[in-house]
């Protein structure tokens, strides 16, 4: 969305500005209704597949790597978020801001040599915007993801340049993340959220580009979280990989950065091709730059080529394209990288996946 193309929607640009700045009791007083994540929590499917009202931010988060027919590579990120505003809970009027649904869309595309993205947000309500609650079914405007009965994924979304209409099929079962889908995000027990991914999804559909279709086939990793906590209030921002890797297996991996240096939290998960999950502890994670970008759009300077540790595994993740920057202010108020990589094994080529990193040209206030 351009500046000039904002309109009617700075009201709602404004209202999420303000919301994800609250940070600390005062937000939590005004939001007394939320629910804490605590641990022991048992998942219930297709329930859980679905949006949960009771806690304050929620996202469907889908990236991957697609091949065209003549073998051109593209990479593609699908996201959808639900934010509970923490106002408004006994107004009966559609038009009161509970909630808002914010999308996220973008192509990584070689040729076009940068990320493209579209964003779009809306206050739930009128059928126009909302997340439901008993399996996967969220639309914001004529964008939508729905998980059919069958377990495939639905996605279509059609911006002014690109697009996309995709059917995602599971090929594993979901990969609870942490302590079985407890995932801790920092040292204090509250610092946490609720968190599987599905990785190695197939993935068959059209993408298009400047409004021409294009057939594509590939595998993607989706993630779905749920949480009321905050960040630590030291953090920084995160950076953070999903992969399928070529032998079956999945790995996902994160660390939160601490200001000034360091990390506040790490955590690494590698399930095998057989569903055997391997966690590694924070000390066992390490990220650690090999190659940085500057941004020409705003001059943060990213590791866009990182080298990962986890345990006794060194991985080695190397960008598709190095402007992969995805400025979502007018929607969630942030800038970030999210981009398709390649990652070797003890370098050994092992898969394909995505990395983002968050917190770069400002600190993370979410």
């Amino acid at each position: 969305m351009k500046q000039n193309e904002c309109g009617g929607a700075s009201v709602v640009i404004a209202l999420v500005l303000l919301f994800l700045s609250l940070l600390g009791t005062a937000a939590l007083a005004e939001s007394d209704r939320l629910k804490p994540v605590t641990p022991g929590y048992k998942f219930v499917f297709p329930q859980d597949y679905g949006a949960h009202q009771d806690f304050r931010i929620e996202w469907w988060y889908i990236t991957g790597w697609l091949e065209t027919e003549d073998k051109k590579p593209l990479g593609f990120q699908v996201t959808f978020f639900r934010y509970a505003t923490g106002h408004n809970q006994d107004n009966p009027s559609q038009f009161a801001a509970k909630y808002l649904i914010i999308a996220h869309l973008a192509l990584s595309d070689p040729a076009a040599g940068k990320l493209m993205h579209e964003e779009k947000s809306l206050r739930e309500g009128f059928n126009l915007a909302y997340a439901k609650e008993g399996n996967t079914d969220v639309k914001l405007d004529d964008w939508t993801l729905v998980r059919e009965e069958d377990g495939r994924y639905q996605v279509e979304m059609q911006g002014s340049d690109i697009g996309l209409r995709l059917t995602l099929t599971p090929a594993q079962m979901a990969m609870l993340q942490d302590q079985n889908g407890f995932s801790r995000k920092g040292p204090k027990p509250e610092q946490a959220s609720y968190y599987y991914s599905e990785p190695h999804l197939s993935v068959t559909g059209t993408v298009f580009r400047d409004n021409k279709p294009v057939a594509v086939s590939g595998r993607a990793w989706l993630d779905h979280e749920w949480s009321t906590a905050y960040l630590d209030p030291e953090a920084d921002g995160w950076d953070w990989t999903g992969a399928n890797l070529d032998d079956g297996s999945a790995l996902m991996a994160f660390q939160i950065r601490r200001k000034g240096g360091g990390k506040v939290w790490a955590y690494a998960a590698l399930r095998d091709p057989s569903g055997n999950m391997r966690l590694f502890e924070p000390e066992q994670v390490e990220f650690t730059p090999i190659r940085t970008w500057q941004s020409p759009h705003t001059e943060a300077v990213y590791p866009v080529a990182m080298h990962i540790r986890t345990g006794e595994i060194e991985w080695r993740l190397t960008p598709l394209l190095d402007d992969q920057e995805l400025d979502s202010r007018q929607s969630t108020g942030s800038v970030y990288w999210e981009g398709a990589v390649t990652l070797t094994k003890d370098n050994q080529s092992a898969g394909k996946g995505y990395l983002e990193l968050t917190g770069y040209v400002k600190p993370l206030a979410l």
